[in-house]
């Protein structure tokens, strides 16, 4: 059988990562296709190195641009690539645009579409990754969802028979980067001298919170307002916008640091006291690493987060409050798995693929593949 995974962005190469590993264990051939979207090298090749990702088997080298001219250059390119390879599975990641160009370049071209992280749900169509990700969904044939929350949303919108839960692999990856991980690994000791539970680690790079100069400087000078030292990592465009709006990052409590290597990101979120963020993907690893998290939007896909409280929903007159809140009530609890999703998707790939003769293809690994086994 042949995996044919694309990817092009910084929370996508981390996903990949035990998608890579559990293909190679089961002896699956798995094509990688890196179409670009991310293309500085902090935030696309050193995942690839950190996290030991086979190097990609096709580059498409699009770069940046408005939504329309990025997706449908990635379009473009990928039909003779996925053509070429001719996959059992096209396999595509999370909300970006990396994810729908190549969602719709295999259904049109009649290649299996599978969904990894498929169900989840802001209900905010303002944000360009709800788009992504319902429209993906509706696309595909299979749809990997991390968590019950995320069924239910498919379930709710008449895709129940081709969900199947098989937990959140960046659980999969964070377990095992955190297990290996220094007791020193977090720079921001070492650079700025901050210790362990005395700063809060921020990231602010979302359209609705950095186009806008009025909300971005709110947010600015709220992080530079905290009552401790805020590190903000420098995604390249907020630093665009900033420079653009005439907006300072650099005052108060605020320090810049440049962005930083994956183990690097999950040792100083694990050393903070606590995260400030929009991003998706940080607002989990911040549960999952047990630091509270203040994430600046209206809207979370990962809800169980905050109905455990340990994730906070604000507007940016809200953050300073959050961000200096008492610690919450710990908690047990494991809504993203077991560390084991990607063995699950191998799995599932594996037993629901059709050969080129329509024959099922070897049985599967012997995982449990339905929803209710993961309950």
């Amino acid at each position: 059988m042949k995996i044919l995974s694309v990817v092009g962005a910084r929370p996508q190469f981390v996903k990949l990562s035990p998608i890579a590993h559990a293909c190679e264990r089961a002896g699956i051939e798995h094509i990688i296709v890196h179409t670009g979207q991310h293309y500085d090298p902090l935030l696309s090749d050193v995942f690839f190195e950190d996290l030991k990702i086979p190097a990609p088997d096709e580059h498409l080298g699009v770069g940046s641009g408005s939504h329309g001219k990025q997706t449908g250059d990635m379009m473009g390119r990928l039909d003779d690539v996925i053509t070429a390879h001719d996959p059992d599975w096209v396999l595509v990641y999370g909300d970006t645009n990396s994810t729908l160009a190549a969602a719709v370049s295999a259904v049109k071209l009649h290649y299996p579409l599978a969904h990894l992280e498929a169900g989840l749900r802001s209900f905010n169509r303002a944000m360009p990754e709800e788009i992504n990700r319902v429209l993906t969904d509706h696309a595909a044939d299979l749809l990997l969802a991390p968590t019950d929350v995320a069924a239910d949303h498919l379930a709710a919108e008449g895709l129940a028979d081709r969900t199947v839960v098989v937990g959140d692999v960046m659980t999969d990856v964070l377990m095992n980067e955190v297990a290996a991980l220094d007791d020193d690994a977090s720079p921001i000791t070492e650079k700025l001298g901050f210790e362990p539970d005395s700063y809060s680690l921020a990231t602010i790079h979302r359209a609705e919170n950095t186009d806008s100069p009025e909300r971005l400087k709110t947010i600015i000078d709220s992080l530079q307002s905290v009552d401790h030292p805020v590190v903000i990592l420098a995604h390249p465009r907020l630093v665009a916008k900033a420079g653009q709006h005439g907006i300072t990052l650099e005052g108060g409590s605020l320090h810049v640091l440049e962005s930083l290597p994956y183990p690097q990101l999950l040792a100083s979120a694990r050393s903070a006291r606590g995260i400030i963020t929009d991003s998706g993907g940080l607002q989990k690893e911040a549960f999952l690493l047990r630091t509270p998290c203040t994430t600046v939007r209206p809207q979370t896909e990962w809800v169980e987060t905050v109905e455990l409280g340990w994730n906070v929903l604000v507007e940016p007159s809200g953050l300073v409050a959050a961000a200096t809140r008492p610690r919450p009530a710990e908690t047990d609890e494991t809504p993203y798995g077991d560390g084991q999703a990607a063995d699950r998707v191998v799995s599932v790939l594996r037993d629901r693929a059709t050969g080129k003769s329509g024959d099922r293809l070897d049985p599967p690994l012997g995982l449990p593949l339905s929803r209710e086994s993961f309950r």
